[in-house]
């Protein structure tokens, strides 16, 4: 977890700030915002304040989802305005909740991480697949990779739509681009095997789901045998895995029946 602490009276997000939160965009997902003395202003003004602070940060900060921004007066001295005890008790409260569960969610960031990993290799290997497909068996295999590389975009649109994939998994077209250019014959890579993908598809919609459910439910043993704190009952990560069909020519399929060893 990495906390950002502001004054209640202080929201001026510096050039050394920004150059920070740039520097911290692959870990932005772990960014938590403080707001701090908290007690020091009423109810109306926090609530300016707190809007203030979101459109600010609105502007730095570039993820899908608002940052978690927690309320607080962390000083020894006792509160200013008591109006907001309860609310600032319940953010404090929350932000404990959230720090103790760490471990925990540690497990589950990487379990989909993992996944999220899983699912660009499975792309990366229909892109290929497609691409390949596209090839010419013996003249002008040079002109057509240009002109495939060349609309690369539009190749990943149709790569997308044949096998039911979603773009959010597809990576930079540019950078692609540039690993292909090096690549003197894209018809040179192996056949996709099918039976690999069917794997990994099990893997994603059978094995990690029984994974996240063992993560989940040993913090839920470890939450009940108490910690000291008033509260007992964690915050759960939850991460839903579709399975998308994948089908060369179709876009459905069945599993397939996995023979013995013997």
């Amino acid at each position: 977890m990495i906390i950002i602490m502001f004054d209640a009276h202080k929201l001026d997000i510096s050039d050394e700030l920004k150059t920070v939160l740039d520097t911290l965009k692959p870990h932005q997902d772990k960014i938590r915002v403080l707001l701090n003395k908290a007690d020091s202003i009423d109810t109306q003004s926090l609530l300016r304040v707190y809007g203030a602070l979101m459109w600010s940060l609105g502007k730095v900060v570039q993820t899908p989802e608002a940052c978690r921004v927690y309320l607080g007066s962390f000083w020894d001295a006792p509160l200013r305005l008591q109006e907001n005890r309860l609310l600032l008790d319940r953010e404090k409260n929350d932000l404990l909740h959230e720090m103790i569960s760490l471990p925990a969610n540690a497990v589950v960031r990487r379990i989909n991480e993992l996944v999220k990993r899983a699912r660009s290799v499975k792309v990366h290997a229909y892109i290929i697949h497609y691409l390949r497909k596209q090839m010419p068996y013996m003249i002008g295999k040079s002109e057509k990779q240009k002109r495939l590389l060349d609309r690369l975009d539009r190749e990943f649109l149709a790569c997308a739509r044949r096998y039911n994939l979603p773009l959010g998994d597809f990576p930079n077209v540019d950078q692609y681009r540039k690993m292909l250019s090096e690549i003197k014959d894209i018809s040179d890579f192996k056949r996709l095997d099918k039976n690999l993908v069917y794997e990994m598809d099990r893997v994603l919609t059978h094995d990690i789901p029984l994974l996240l459910q063992k993560a989940t439910t040993g913090q839920n043993t470890n939450n009940n045998k108490g910690s000291g704190l008033p509260f007992t009952n964690m915050f759960q990560s939850q991460s839903q895995i579709y399975n998308r069909p994948e089908n060369d020519d179709q876009g459905y399929y069945s599993y397939p029946t996995y023979p013995n060893s013997n």
